[in-house]
């Protein structure tokens, strides 16, 4: 599983109406860096009125994702894992990266426990931090088979 940011750059009507062009970060789980746009792009098109342009692409380490429906922050959880070098018995720390669905800090480290209930290996968590992350999509490999399925 690959993660990439995209930054999608668009004119947003706020709230009191003015019109302002924003640039907003999303998460895709994508093959390459072109899957990666044209997933965001597919994304995206329903939800954006007029003109957008992906602004950037760039590929993020995580090796996990803990999805809570209640949330509706992005926490990025830094972990460090905890070996023992048989050899010369010095401890050693692995940092790990997972992000969290939730709404406010103390429920993103309930959720963040919650999926690391079933580790068996030893981690600290290192720091657990807000992102300006708008939305996470998921690859959804059963689309995938069925237009595969449709083009033959």
């Amino acid at each position: 599983m690959q993660w990439f940011e995209c930054k999608v750059k668009y004119d947003k009507t706020l709230e009191t109406g003015v019109v302002r062009t924003v640039t907003e970060p999303y998460l895709v789980d994508a093959l390459s860096f072109t899957e990666a746009e044209a997933r965001i792009t597919k994304e995206m098109q329903p939800y954006i009125s007029g003109e957008f342009t992906v602004s950037a692409v760039r590929r993020v380490n995580l090796s996990d994702v803990f999805r809570n429906d209640k949330g509706d922050r992005w926490y990025k959880v830094k972990t460090n894992f905890i070996t023992i070098d048989e050899k010369t018995a010095v401890e050693k720390k692995t940092a790990s990266f997972q992000l969290v669905q939730a709404s406010e800090f103390k429920e993103a480290l309930e959720v963040f426990m919650e999926g690391m209930k079933d580790t068996m290996a030893d981690f600290e968590i290192a720091s657990i931090t807000e992102t300006p992350l708008m939305d996470v999509y998921d690859a959804n490999l059963t689309e995938t088979l069925a237009d595969k399925a449709a083009k033959k």
